[in-house]
């Protein structure tokens, strides 16, 4: 009996030393990550952040933004660059810098509800709200005809865009981006926004890095990509964690209940899809079930099917590439989109 009650304390002292330590671990990876402000103050960037002041929906908003001149010989044209979900406009650095090298102006918006820009208390979230929130920017930096270039998210707001001011954009590129299916079509589960703002409450350095690493960059690492994850680490970690998460949630609605897939037969301008195959991106695929999750994310189909529906579309692959090919291999990506560009 004795030597029964000494194994059950031994037992129990190791189920503490566990969880001590598994709790001081989750408190040190928190204590490491830092704590910007609601709008990313804190956060060092390379360029100036520029704000737009404008008012929506009955409230006083601003959009942050990236303004970069062409350094050396201006071509005349503008790159407006759409960032994804998990982005902001500066995680497009590399191609800001290759565009503007090659003569580009590049502007960079961070979308309302992301990044630098206001985190509404309450906002009626749509493509086309963002897309006319986007125009008045252009609008207002007197811009009359642009590239546009849409990455994850941005692909799904880049097209809405182009529907919507189709004379304006001269050429649209759509990168890895998500909507080449529509994922409520084929089953994946509605998740309502309190069930998504509760998964954002959780988020973490730890948690978006593994979704990352898993998803976009086909389980490989970079150095490179640690930036990336403490900035969105960072802004779920500040002062604002719970409008940031909120805000989260409403456009994670958005991105599920708006799909774009059925109209892109009706883009008239040429468009050209730069598709890492290895992209396994879908939302809602952690609570689909099985069979709906084996069939949903294959960019490697994706993007041959949806370059067919589209009237005027190039297809460009990265083979073996992820989610995220402008940052997994910028040289490459970045030579084939200048190439891209310059066939009118």
């Amino acid at each position: 009996m004795h030597l029964g009650i000494i194994s059950v304390l031994k037992k129990f002292r190791g189920l503490l030393l566990t969880g001590a330590l598994a709790a001081f671990t989750t408190y040190a990876a928190d204590t490491a990550t830092p704590k910007y402000g609601p709008e990313l103050q804190g956060f060092d960037f390379p360029y100036p952040v520029q704000k737009y002041s404008f008012s929506s929906q009955g409230q006083a908003l601003s959009m942050g933004y990236i303004d970069v001149k062409p350094q050396g010989e201006a071509n005349g044209r503008t790159a407006v660059l759409m960032h994804g979900k998990n982005f902001c406009g500066v995680t497009w650095q590399d191609s800001i810098e290759a565009l503007s090298h090659a003569g580009y102006r590049v502007i960079a918006p961070d979308q309302i509800g992301f990044c630098t820009s206001t985190k509404p208390t309450q906002y009626q979230y749509s493509f086309q709200q963002l897309a006319l929130n986007t125009h008045q920017l252009t609008d207002s930096l007197h811009i009359d005809k642009i590239i546009l270039v849409g990455h994850s998210t941005g692909g799904m707001l880049a097209t809405r865009y182009a529907l919507m001011y189709p004379q304006q954009v001269e050429k649209l590129v759509l990168v890895n981006p998500i909507g080449l299916e529509d994922w409520k079509a084929k089953g994946v589960p509605w998740r309502s926004v309190d069930d998504w703002y509760q998964r954002e409450l959780k988020t973490s350095a730890a948690s978006i890095k593994q979704y990352e690493q898993k998803t976009y960059y086909v389980g490989q690492w970079k150095p490179e990509y640690d930036r990336w994850v403490t900035m969105l680490a960072g802004l779920n970690n500040g002062s604002g964690h719970k409008i940031v998460a909120w805000n989260s949630a409403l456009l994670y609605d958005m991105i599920f209940t708006q799909p774009v897939y059925y109209e892109f037969k009706n883009l008239i301008m040429p468009t050209t899809l730069m598709i890492g195959t290895s992209d396994t991106t879908a939302i809602g695929s952690d609570i689909a079930p099985p069979d709906v999750r084996a069939k949903i994310g294959h960019y490697n189909v994706l993007g041959k099917q949806v370059a067919k529906l589209i009237p005027h579309a190039t297809l460009i692959e990265f083979s073996g590439m992820g989610h995220a090919p402008q940052m997994e291999d910028p040289a490459r990506f970045n030579q084939a989109l200048i190439k891209d560009l310059s066939k009118r």
